[in-house]
């Protein structure tokens, strides 16, 4: 049963490794756009600075905010590095490239008869329990009498091989041995054995209740960053649509640079925290699975 938990692990660890990846690279994607996006931005500063319609100033804010997403490309690579880095130590062999997952990781649906017959710490309660059953029934032994037959042979001859076959005899019969005098210490250990078992039985309806439990917390969690994923997409379609629709404006000398690259700024912020709020999700899915032991088994 440990090396079940273990095996559990290391595959909970790898599909996280897959899932991270496919994660990452769409943070990438996404970033790559808003760098175009930015270097649009930029050639639109500079001909309305040629044009003498925007300033040296509205420039340097661009290049920043630049500096800033070049900087976050930058790490974002530096995360997929080290997450392909870990999946080649878990595999055991060097991966440079994976076929893409979606990014968002199934939830698996459970009953209550699936979780008790898969989850380890459930089975090793069972387990126990089964141990303790036999041990009651060792020291509930000790009170039984013990019941075997026996046999002799024998002749009344006193000389040896003087007609022994002629006063040969046979005792055939049932022997029954019954320990009276040890009762108080097979009582005691009986007891025990009993007291114990009641424990350990205890154990394993605590077990099953508290792994019910917390299955449906990671359910509940699972449903609460769902929702805020959709919102977070949402909220991100918006952003950049606003974005678009300010740069345009900026053009037309409507709003200034800066009022773009606030809206520049909510896009990047948004777009951060639907990655976090994915990877939060995706962990709590497969946390999920390692608790019914079911991702050794896909």
């Amino acid at each position: 049963l440990e090396t079940e938990k273990l095996i559990s692990e290391k595959v909970f660890q790898t599909r996280k490794a897959f899932y991270d990846i496919s994660l990452v690279e769409n943070y990438i994607e996404n970033l790559t756009q808003i760098m175009k996006n930015i270097d649009r931005l930029e050639r639109i500063v500079k001909s309305m600075k040629t044009e003498g319609y925007a300033q040296n100033i509205d420039l340097l804010e661009v290049q920043a905010r630049k500096a800033e997403a070049e900087s976050m490309l930058s790490q974002a690579t530096l995360n997929r590095e080290l997450a392909y880095q870990f999946l080649s130590f878990l595999l055991n062999v060097e991966v440079s490239s994976i076929v893409r997952v979606e990014d968002m990781a199934v939830r698996p649906e459970i009953a209550t008869e699936m979780l008790e017959a898969k989850n380890i710490d459930i089975q090793k309660a069972k387990l126990g329990l089964e141990i303790t059953d036999m041990a009651v029934g060792v020291e509930r032994s000790k009170f039984l009498p013990q019941v075997g037959a026996f046999a002799e042979y024998g002749s009344a001859n006193n000389k040896l091989f003087d007609e022994f076959e002629e006063k040969d005899a046979y005792t055939v019969g049932v022997q029954l041995t019954w320990n009276l005098f040890s009762g108080g210490s097979d009582y005691a250990s009986f007891e025990k054995a009993r007291v114990n078992r009641l424990k350990v039985k205890s154990q394993v309806a605590l077990a099953k209740s508290g792994i019910a439990l917390q299955a449906k917390k990671f359910q509940t969690e699972i449903d609460g960053k769902t929702s805020h994923v959709k919102s977070y997409q949402k909220q991100l379609k918006f952003a950049q649509e606003v974005y678009k629709n300010y740069q345009a404006r900026y053009k037309e000398g409507i709003v200034s640079i800066s009022d773009v690259l606030i809206k520049q700024s909510k896009e990047l912020e948004i777009l951060l925290k639907l990655l976090t709020v994915k990877n939060e999700r995706n962990t709590k899915v497969f946390e999920l699975e390692s608790l019914i032991n079911q991702a050794n088994q896909q």
